[in-house]
């Protein structure tokens, strides 16, 4: 059985094209297609050849494709020919029931499904059975994790067990390494119909170039033996129904989100890249809009096209360098083939989200609510529409019965959710191997430099035939804003540091003082004043640091703009993790000062303060009592603090310092750690050091 759906990309004048196949000793003649400019789709579809094949694969003889166009009254003009090898590929299974969940298994591989023709049922997540104490306590965290695309994004890149991806309690993207086509279980998107370059015949190309097509043919081809038993009913058609023929007018929204690893272009070993978009005679993407001085931009832009596929059917997807002085050099450039995407029936042209959300910034953008949809993919794959309950909490579907409390089992579901009937037809959609909500990696090449990567660019494409009303609201991936913080940092007493230095009476001391600032922010260095002649390494400072600095929430990094040369016309952004640096200094007169230890301080994770100064070591394990094992105490390897939802920690930290034969504690601080948004800094001012206003806490002279 062949699929002839049209043919694609053919250059020059083309009249009336059609296409030979000969295989076998038989030849099929596909109708012409009178307007290549209106419908490239050919009249007529589906074709059937009978004839004998031998059995083995080797002896099976290619397929020849030919394509003609009229020259007069005449099919004599030859415009191009392929040869089809390895049909193996295309031979298809016995005839069997077809099955919606086609493996019978998750996406996600944590759901299982009863066998075909029993009345099963899903069985729960494991890890909706055990929930996990420290999900319970961050219920605050994962309501924070939904304030934006951004959240979901970043929280999906941070969940690293297969298994939580897609869960009842977990709303996330699937992030693909590759492009959507690449992916194994997506065939390539080439499912409904394949592409098949044309070549020009009778030249050869030059050695080490390959030949140019003259253009392509959409097509597949199926291949099953005829029952062999007289008056035995022929098996199935392959084909049957096919979607319509005739260019459909879809809206496109292209979600360009970030790029990784481009290729440099300036002569400061970075770039300036912007996004351009393309498809037929529409080009969008402003110069002025890009990102300075970076290899690896987030651009969070969203580009909307109108399209008739397949006339127009070729997205492309440019990273360029910004010039003072044009033009722009292009970095590289990747081609979607959006017509692939919206015929193939694993629903690519707009992925599945893993919960139903009516509104919200995950609000369902589809133009079919997931009842339908589910209605649709059932009648495509020959099985009865689904059968729900009065409530929506159930619903049979090819011999397989589902119900909503299997999937939303152990924490209350979402206030945004929708009713339970769409919630439960998701579910079920996202058991039957169809494209998730996702982001694809996709390779940018120039053709400049053939063959050599360009860098990557994470994005992703939704794709809505105008003939289903309208779709949803677009997602708004607009990049966050850093947010305005202060640190405040109260240096009570030192303890146990180092002695370096002998006074005239050979008593070792040291005159201390300590010195921090932020990492990224060495010009926000600030330090004590000096606690001089310290006999014991003990002193007391009480003196307050003050650093601003801005955050991103989402990627939980600080942001850093700063000129990187006096020449400089932008600001280079850099991010890096909130890292509070704090070194114990040995004041001298006459030589450079000792570094006594140093204490690096995560924000996010956040070692737990000791108590007291006899409990603070640099590990538990340092303890004098550790070893006994009716002294070890839980306590001592609780989780770290994340400052940012703790907002305050007091209490005594280990100092370090780098030796020879490893590290070694070499000092004791005690602290008061404060975090304040800008404007609550605003509200409570304190100063610097002891100067004015000196409250929250107030410092005394020591």
């Amino acid at each position: 059985q062949v699929l002839a759906w049209g043919l694609r990309g053919l250059r020059g004048a083309v009249r009336e094209p059609r296409l030979e196949l000969h295989w076998g000793g038989q030849s099929l003649w596909t109708p012409p297609i009178k307007d290549m400019a209106t419908n490239p789709n050919f009249p007529s579809n589906a074709f059937v050849l009978t004839l004998a094949l031998p059995e083995e694969e080797r002896f099976v003889p290619p397929i020849r494709l030919r394509l003609w166009d009229r020259a007069g009254t005449e099919w004599r003009l030859l415009l191009g020919r392929a040869s089809v090898r390895a049909l193996g590929r295309y031979r298809c299974p016995p005839p069997r029931q077809e099955r919606l969940l086609g493996s019978g298994t998750a996406r996600n591989g944590s759901h299982t499904v009863g066998h075909q023709g029993h009345q099963g049922h899903l069985s729960p997540p494991a890890s909706a059975l055990h929930q996990d104490k420290e999900d319970e306590e961050d219920e605050d965290e994962e309501e924070e994790e939904e304030k934006d695309w951004w959240s979901k994004f970043y929280a999906s890149m941070e969940d690293k067990d297969p298994q939580s991806w897609g869960g009842a309690n977990r709303d996330r993207i699937k992030i693909y390494g590759c492009e959507l086509e690449a992916v194994p279980e997506f065939e390539g998107l080439q499912d409904f119909c394949q592409t098949f370059p044309l070549y020009k015949p009778g030249r050869s190309p030059l050695p080490g170039h390959d030949p140019e097509p003259v253009g392509s043919f959409k097509g597949l081809f199926r291949i099953y033996p005829e029952p062999e038993e007289p008056g035995a009913a022929p098996p199935p058609r392959c084909f049957q129904p096919l979607p319509p023929s005739q260019p459909q007018e879809c809206l496109v929204r292209v979600y360009v989100v970030r790029a990784l690893e481009l290729s440099p272009h300036d002569v400061s070993g970075l770039s300036d890249p912007y996004v351009r978009v393309s498809l037929g005679k529409r080009t969008l993407g402003q110069r002025d809009q890009y990102v300075p001085n970076s290899l690896e931009p987030v651009f969070g832009r969203m580009f909307e096209l109108t399209a008739t596929i397949p006339l127009e059917k070729d997205l492309r997807v440019t990273i360029m360098d910004h010039d003072k002085v044009p033009p722009d050099q292009e970095i590289g450039s990747t081609t979607i083939d959006l017509e692939d995407r919206l015929l193939s029936h694993f629903r690519a042209h707009c992925g599945l989200p893993a919960q139903y959300r009516p509104v919200g910034p995950s609000g369902w953008r589809d133009q079919l609510c997931p009842s339908r949809a589910l209605e649709l993919l059932s009648s495509r794959r020959g099985l009865p529409a689904p059968l729900f309950n009065p409530q929506g909490t159930a619903l049979t579907l090819g011999g397989q019965s589902f119900e909503l409390r299997h999937f939303e089992r152990g924490h209350p579901p979402s206030r945004h959710l929708g009713v339970p009937r769409e919630r439960l037809a998701l579910h079920v959609l996202n058991l039957c191997e169809l494209v998730p909500e996702h982001l694809e990696t996709r390779s940018l090449q120039n053709s400049a430099r053939p063959g050599l990567e360009q860098g990557k660019v994470q994005m992703w494409v939704d794709i809505f035939p105008t003939s289903l009303g309208p779709p949803g609201p677009p997602v708004n991936i607009d990049p966050r804003k850093a947010e305005g913080y202060e640190l405040r940092c109260v240096v009570w007493r030192v303890r146990d540091t180092d002695l370096r230095d002998v006074n005239l009476l050979g008593q070792r001391m040291s005159d201390i003082y300590v010195a921090g600032w932020l990492d990224g922010l060495p010009e926000q260095r600030q330090q004590t004043d000096i606690h001089y002649r310290s006999l014991d390494g003990n002193g007391a400072f009480n003196w307050r640091f003050v650093f601003p600095f801005e955050f991103l929430s989402a990627e939980k990094l600080c942001a850093i703009r700063r000129k990187e040369h006096v020449w400089s016309l932008d600001e280079t952004l850099l991010k890096v993790p909130p890292k509070l640096i704090l070194q114990v200094w040995d004041n001298d007169k006459f030589k450079a000062d000792d570094l006594l230890g140093v204490l690096e301080l995560e924000l996010i994770q956040l070692r737990r303060p000791a108590p007291s100064a006899r409990l603070c070591w640099a590990t538990p394990q340092d303890l004098p009592w550790f070893s006994w094992p009716w002294c070890r105490a839980p306590v001592l390897a609780r989780s770290p603090l994340n400052l940012f939802r703790r907002r305050r920690a007091r209490g005594w930290w280990p100092c370090i310092v780098q030796e020879d034969s490893g590290q070694r504690l070499s000092g004791k601080l005690e602290l008061t750690l404060e975090l304040l948004t800008a404007q609550e800094a605003e509200e409570r001012p304190v100063g610097k050091g002891r100067e004015e206003p000196n409250k929250h806490p107030t410092l005394p002279e020591p």
